[in-house]
């Protein structure tokens, strides 16, 4: 299978105010799909920290998964650092999971997670906690699979599967 790296993105969790409750469930479901999640880390709400760990993870695994800024406040930058590392975008993916967290929460509508591809890794991002980090997370990792492959050099079957 692929490899994976989780980015936690949290001031209070990197200051060891909070525990990181996204990522340690984010990288448990990762590993229940059969990803090799290969690092963790944790990172302020600093565009340059979260660009640089981006960049440095997405060298290192074909997905990485952010979790945390992706929200209102003004020191939500993970979609921004997103964008800001990614070659092309890859709009579909919290299109996906936005949907699919509105049948749980209007809320859901107030999510600007991005997704991206960097050189030949996918980059997500997932909101800060852990419930809806797992929402989102289960609504697309089915898919995830098979656009890695194509990421990577594998046959592009588009055909629906049944």
């Amino acid at each position: 299978m692929y490899e994976a790296a989780v980015l936690t993105v949290s001031d209070r969790s990197f200051r060891g105010r909070r525990p990181d409750g996204a990522g340690p469930v984010v990288a448990s479901l990762l590993e229940a799909a059969g990803y090799r999640v290969i690092e963790t880390a944790l990172v302020p709400d600093e565009q340059p920290d979260i660009e640089a760990a981006l960049i440095r993870l997405a060298a290192r695994a074909a997905l990485v998964v952010t979790t945390g800024g992706t929200g209102f406040s003004p020191r939500d930058v993970t979609p921004e650092a997103t964008l800001a590392v990614c070659q092309r975008l890859t709009p579909g993916i919290p299109e996906a999971m936005r949907a699919a967290s509105l049948t749980v929460t209007p809320r859901a509508m107030l999510s600007r997670a991005a997704a991206g591809i960097r050189d030949g890794a996918l980059i997500v991002n997932l909101p800060g906690s852990p419930k809806a980090a797992r929402e989102n997370l289960e609504a697309v990792l089915p898919t995830l699979e098979h656009g890695l492959k194509m990421l990577l050099g594998g046959p592009a079957d588009c055909a629906p599967e049944k």
